[in-house]
């Protein structure tokens, strides 16, 4: 099995969870209210800087050109793509830029985004990869999952959501970090897997705290 599939495996149940959740669930049926909605992208949005500097860590620490390619271009699709969803979802929220910056990150997003930027700053580059990985992953499924309920890409407001992570950009960029933990993970030992899926699970579990939050609007 690759790496990824291990890493799959070991953390299904709590993923299958997401899709029960009922933030999620409210997307994909239109019921999300828009002040958890609301609350969701401006805690996201802040995420997200964190998350481009994780990998900026990445290029910072590799050797290899190709690998510094792949870490800058995925810096950018977070600023320039994943944010700009963002972005244009603000802007229909009436969420200033003075609000933007006004926000404070909650307990659970200080606490995730600080756990991978400690991953980066302190392992290596596959860690750095996985860590980043629970994201980017789960999203893109999550996204899949709802595109197939009948309406939800369509949905005057939620729509712009679903189709933004089953986007080819998206699935792209995300098929990117898998190959590269593939790749660099193909010969590690049982302890060093052991390792690896620590990680996964722990930044499966902050996915799930984060959809908690979101719903709950708890700082």
């Amino acid at each position: 099995m690759k790496l990824t599939d291990l890493l799959y495996e070991d953390v299904k149940p709590i993923w299958d969870g997401y899709l029960e959740h009922p933030f999620v669930k409210g997307i994909g049926d239109g019921t999300l209210s828009l002040e958890r909605f609301r609350f969701f992208m401006l805690q996201d949005y802040l995420y997200l800087y964190d998350y481009a500097k994780v990998f900026a860590i990445g290029v910072v620490k590799s050797k290899d050109p190709e690998l510094m390619r792949h870490f800058s271009q995925l810096v950018y699709d977070t600023l320039n793509g994943e944010m700009e969803i963002h972005r244009k979802y603000m802007a229909r929220l009436g969420i200033t830029e003075e609000e933007v910056a006004s926000v404070k990150p909650s307990l659970v997003n200080t606490s995730y985004t600080h756990y991978m930027l400690e991953i980066g700053h302190t392992e290596g580059i596959l860690e750095l990869l996985v860590s980043i990985l629970s994201c980017s992953w789960s999203y893109q499924q999550i996204g899949a999952t709802l595109n197939r309920i009948p309406g939800a890409s369509e949905h005057p407001f939620y729509g712009e959501w679903v189709r933004g992570y089953t986007s080819e950009a998206y699935v792209s960029d995300n098929q990117t970090i898998i190959d590269l933990v593939n790749r660099m993970g193909n010969n590690c030992s049982e302890e060093e897997i052991s390792h690896l899926k620590d990680i996964f699970r722990n930044c499966s579990r902050y996915e799930a705290l984060f959809w908690d939050m979101s719903y709950n609007m708890d700082m």
